[in-house]
């Protein structure tokens, strides 16, 4: 019942004010008005939270965040990050607050068990970040940094202090102060139908584009270019000063969920009958990818977002991979997204079929000579610029 519920206030989110006509009856005059009801009320709480006080961390801040809920990439930018950052030396915080079951954190645990990153989960950020800083120590902020505007190469018995901390989900964490401001959209599902949840997908107005360092257009490769440049119209008409990149995931293999540690190679898909299962923001984007592995057939269960797979969810996927199995006389593969796997390993290998997970990350794609290379070099460039002011502002509090 409570996923039904789910499912119809995101049918609803991305109904148009043109085709709320189009509705029941029951929706038009008593959901909708409920919900509209809620958006003002979150949109004031909204108000009221940024009036809060903000404090500063003695190491560079970097927020991951959007304007609408799921399915923009903000998770997958934290990874990318995450390993550009230790890739340089550079031991990064991650600060999440591991809401609806976690499975953000722990796909970051996984992904990133192999470089110097940590990760701090908790509604209160500040505090999370404080007791991590205290923890493992840290790389002052004006340390961090070369005079000519590049990031420094730490000594390896510095190098497991902190020297960068992440916001996940960060635009609307008003306690932290941030050097770079980065903002996720969806290039497939931009803006909905501009509404404020739980009436519209919005948690900001658009405007709010304009606090934005650095917009990145995420699905990029799957959206049209009439599409990329109406999204790119409305970053520049409310962030004219914010630079813009465009970025994808990349499919890079797939794991058992009984071994996965062992990597099997895209192909494995071709001439195979697949359900694809996922309780993600985006599951479009999910089946696009998937589409072009070359399978024979695809079939699809999508589930709200952050969803945990029940039994009765369970029934469903057993009873469509027979179905599936009974119409094309060949073995059926389930497959799921690593935010999926993730939130729940366990309850995936209970099932009588081969479930397999597509393991993705985000790659930058070079736009006009915008690539990887270019992206975290504006990332540094801004976080310098942010630093020094820092350094201004103490040095003229203490003087």
């Amino acid at each position: 019942m409570e996923e039904k519920a789910r499912q119809l206030v995101a049918r609803l989110a991305a109904t148009p004010d043109s085709a709320v006509r189009d509705l029941p009856f029951i929706h038009r005059a008593v959901t909708l008005p409920l919900l509209s009801a809620a958006s003002a009320a979150l949109r004031a709480s909204l108000l009221l939270s940024r009036l809060r006080p903000r404090r500063a961390l003695p190491v560079p801040v970097v927020s991951v965040g959007n304007l609408t809920w799921g399915g923009n990439g903000k998770t997958p930018m934290v990874d990318f990050l995450a390993r550009s950052f230790h890739r340089l030396g550079i031991s990064p915080l991650l600060l999440t607050r591991g809401y609806a079951g976690g499975d953000e954190p722990k796909m970051l645990r996984r992904r990133l068990s192999d470089t110097s990153a940590k990760i701090g989960v908790g509604a209160n950020r500040a505090a999370v970040a404080s007791s991590m800083l205290q923890k493992y120590g840290y790389i002052h902020h004006s340390e961090t940094f070369h005079a000519d505007k590049k990031l420094s190469a730490i000594s390896k018995l510095e190098s497991s202090k902190i020297g960068v901390a992440m916001l996940d989900d960060g635009m609307q964490h008003w306690s932290l102060l941030r050097d770079v401001e980065i903002v996720m959209v969806n290039g497939l599902a931009p803006w909905g139908n501009t509404h404020f949840i739980p009436r519209g997908p919005m948690r900001e107005p658009l405007s709010a584009l304009g606090r934005a360092d650095i917009v990145v257009i995420h699905n990029a490769d799957l959206a049209s270019q009439v599409q990329l440049k109406a999204v790119r119209s409305t970053i520049e008409d409310n962030a004219a000063t914010c630079s813009v990149f465009y970025s994808r995931l990349a499919p890079s293999h797939i794991f058992e969920v009984k071994q996965p540690s062992r990597r099997l190679p895209l192909n494995v898909l071709n001439d195979k009958i697949v359900l694809c299962v996922s309780a993600i923001g985006c599951p479009n984007a999910f089946i696009h990818t998937v589409k072009e592995m070359g399978p024979l057939k695809i079939d699809r269960l999508d589930f709200s977002d952050h969803h945990f797979f029940n039994a009765h969810d369970l029934e469903i996927i057993q009873e469509t991979v027979r179905s599936l199995m009974d119409q094309h006389g060949k073995d059926t593969i389930i497959l799921v997204t690593e935010k999926d796997y993730d939130r729940d390993p366990e309850v995936l290998t209970t099932l009588d079929a081969k479930v397999w997970v597509l393991s993705s990350s985000l790659q930058i794609m070079p736009h006009k000579e915008q690539g990887e290379d270019e992206f975290m070099r504006k990332v540094k460039e801004i976080m310098v610029v942010t630093g020094r002011a820092k350094s201004h502002v103490v040095d003229c509090a203490t003087s």
